[in-house]
């Protein structure tokens, strides 16, 4: 009869901790410098002179400003907002995905058979270059750039939106592409069926969540940068935010916030239905 061993005790210490603080320091040690290069001083803010005119602002943010005027006029730039948004992210989609489609070496012919051939790959090569310069330049500055070629208003935002995010929508497009399951495409391509073709019946179906799921929440990333573009003459909530902080209305500038919170909240809720329904 075998001897019964009595139960270990529990270890009473974390067999890693020392690996966990050693990578704790190393980060530490790394990050300090970068802080001190970036003048990050958060302590500045609880400076007297920097406290209380901050305190005197932020109380002017209650009670918010609730008057039918003036929630008609934030109603109206918001909906100009939501336009600009979406405007921008169409004419994103728009040249998005043929850049994705060109870029995403499963949709290639040539790629079958396993090294892809020179003019295949030089082609490839810069579509992603192109989709780097287009996501290098942030949108505030395409927006001050239209600024000054179209003038001030909508116009400058919208393609400022639809540059930029079509250089992020095409990167992650083909990222989550590249990660599905290739067989399906692959033997479609083999049975001559087109690029396109291979898309929707190969790659679409099985990415669809995650596309449409990086889509919404691009589309709600947008709405936050038609706000920002706004402070640069390009229309919509955020060219109100900045009238009325420069005037120093609190009051109204709380009241716009919880807009965008609100705004944020609703494309949340749709990118759950949509996932839900696309599941």
């Amino acid at each position: 009869m075998a001897a019964v061993l009595p139960p270990r005790a529990p270890q009473r210490r974390d067999p890693a901790w020392i690996a966990r603080v050693a990578w704790t320091l190393a980060a530490a040690v790394i990050l300090w410098p970068l802080l001190v290069l970036a003048e990050f001083r958060p302590w500045v803010l609880l400076d007297p002179d920097s406290l209380q005119p901050t305190l005197r602002f932020l109380a002017d943010f209650f009670p918010p400003r609730v008057d039918a005027e003036f929630l008609a006029l934030v109603a109206r730039e918001t909906w100009r907002t939501i336009a600009i948004a979406t405007a921008g992210m169409t004419l994103a989609l728009l040249l998005a995905l043929p850049l994705t489609l060109l870029s995403v070496r499963s949709l290639s012919v040539s790629g079958l058979a396993g090294r892809m051939k020179p003019m295949p790959a030089a082609l490839r090569a810069v579509v992603r270059a192109v989709l780097v310069v287009l996501r290098s330049v942030p949108e505030l500055i395409w927006a001050l750039i239209f600024v000054r070629v179209v003038g001030l208003g909508v116009t400058a935002g919208v393609l400022a939106i639809a540059l930029t995010y079509a250089g992020m929508l095409g990167k992650v497009y083909a990222e989550i592409l590249e990660s599905g399951e290739a067989h399906p495409t692959a033997s479609l391509l083999r049975n001559g069926a087109g690029r396109v073709q291979a898309f929707f019946y190969g790659l679409l179906p099985q990415n669809a969540g995650e596309l449409t799921s990086y889509t919404v929440y691009r589309w709600e990333c947008a709405i936050r940068s038609s706000a920002v573009l706004g402070f640069v003459g390009a229309g919509g909530l955020g060219q109100q935010i900045d009238a009325s902080m420069k005037m120093f209305n609190g009051s109204e500038v709380s009241t716009m916030l919880l807009v965008f919170v609100l705004l944020v909240a609703a494309t949340d809720r749709l990118s759950a239905w949509l996932r839900r329904v696309l599941a």
